[in-house]
């Protein structure tokens, strides 16, 4: 889909981070204290990304889980603000979704630093 395209079928803060790999402000999603069962999805496409069993309470503001589902989240490297970390994408639409990082819980020790914008959940 074109930019033209995307604008029209998401919000201007979905757009941003999804489309233009930009950042909501901590703390400014819901989905952060969501912990009801359920799964969450890409805002952009739907699809299937995490489940509510993989989430945990990281304390930095945004939605973060240990794992994402199976072949849900393609990883890229990111070297913007001059520093290196690792991108989370959907493997569907390509969306920007956040960051992964090597100082999550057990089993994994990552912790999915999502953009709850770029979420949707849907309860189990």
């Amino acid at each position: 889909m074109t930019d033209a395209d995307w604008q029209k079928r998401l919000t201007p803060a979905q757009f941003t981070v999804l489309r233009k790999h930009g950042t909501e402000r901590a703390g400014g999603s819901p989905l952060d204290k969501e912990y009801r069962p359920g799964i969450y999805h890409c805002a952009g496409c739907e699809l299937a990304l995490f489940s509510s069993e993989t989430k945990f309470d990281s304390g930095t503001g945004w939605p973060s889980f240990w794992a994402p589902l199976t072949n849900a989240v393609g990883t890229t490297t990111d070297r913007s603000f001059f520093m290196v970390r690792t991108e989370a994408h959907c493997t569907r639409c390509g969306g920007h979704l956040g960051h992964v990082f090597d100082d999550g819980p057990k089993p994994t020790g990552l912790r999915y630093c999502m953009n709850g914008v770029a979420l949707t959940f849907r309860r189990a």
